[in-house]
């Protein structure tokens, strides 16, 4: 990080805590240099609305030069109809964005905030990363997502236990027309589930079937409130809902995926 500082840096900012541990480790670095550290946020059609104000407060926080770059990835990516390889359009597009507004700044280096774990998992977007040449520290480092978490307490970072929040067309099958109306639906049902108490949670929708992933610790709070629940999704639009016994996956939608590569 020290020798990036020496010039002016952007971090791909989403404000999780892999890319929160990359930005302040950043902005420790230029104390010395006096260079900038941009943390681009792109508020996209894929990811909650409400991540935008808590990373412009956790970059604010840090020192960061906070920018918003406004993107419609469904059409600008071309993955409405949640292709097989939509990772991979998905970051192209997002970080070729990225590209643009580091031309714009005079920015020549791009960091994102990849870590160890991620390379062991299905993560097609990793090959876009690569292939555009953006840098990936903590992967290059190989820190795991649990030292991820360490440092982050370490450094009194706000989202150091923030559960991940991957991108709303993750709650799809792939080969599924994703629409903006059934991803505000998805973001609503999850902030309600979050609101009771659940930490990890998805709502992975099949159609007319809304299927609750979460810690199985949480599986008996969420049959305590079933009727509730039920009747909560129901008023969103989904005709079932259910509870799945094996509890919160990441990336379960790519189990079949996977099984075919």
């Amino acid at each position: 990080m020290k020798s990036y500082a020496s010039e002016d840096l952007i971090v791909a900012f989403s404000g999780g805590v892999d890319s929160s541990l990359l930005l302040k480790l950043a902005c420790e670095a230029v104390k010395e240099t006096g260079k900038k550290i941009y943390g681009i946020f792109l508020q996209t059609m894929l990811h909650p609305v409400r991540e935008a104000e808590e990373a412009r407060r956790v970059a604010g926080e840090m020192g960061a030069v906070f920018c918003v770059l406004k993107i419609d990835e469904l059409e600008g990516a071309g993955i409405a109809d949640n292709p097989l390889d939509r990772c991979y359009r998905c970051k192209r597009h997002l970080f070729r964005e990225i590209q643009k507004e580091a031309e714009k700044l005079g920015v020549l280096r791009i960091l994102e905030g990849t870590n160890e774990d991620d390379l062991h998992v299905y993560r097609p977007g990793i090959r876009a990363v690569r292939e555009l040449g953006i840098i990936s520290p903590l992967a290059d480092a190989k820190v795991t997502k649990e030292e991820v978490r360490l440092m982050a307490d370490e450094y009194g970072i706000s989202v150091s236990q923030k559960p991940s929040t991957p991108c709303l067309a993750t709650r799809f099958p792939y080969g599924t027309h994703i629409s903006y109306e059934e991803m505000r639906k998805v973001e609503e049902g999850e902030a309600y589930l979050r609101n009771l108490g659940l930490y990890n949670v998805r709502l992975r929708v099949h159609g007319s079937i809304a299927r609750i992933e979460t810690d199985l610790k949480d599986l008996r709070m969420v049959m305590e409130r079933r009727d509730m629940l039920v009747e909560y999704l129901k008023k969103l639009g989904y005709t079932y809902v259910t509870l799945d016994l094996e509890g919160f996956r990441s990336g379960s939608m790519d189990v079949e995926r996977v099984v075919t590569d």
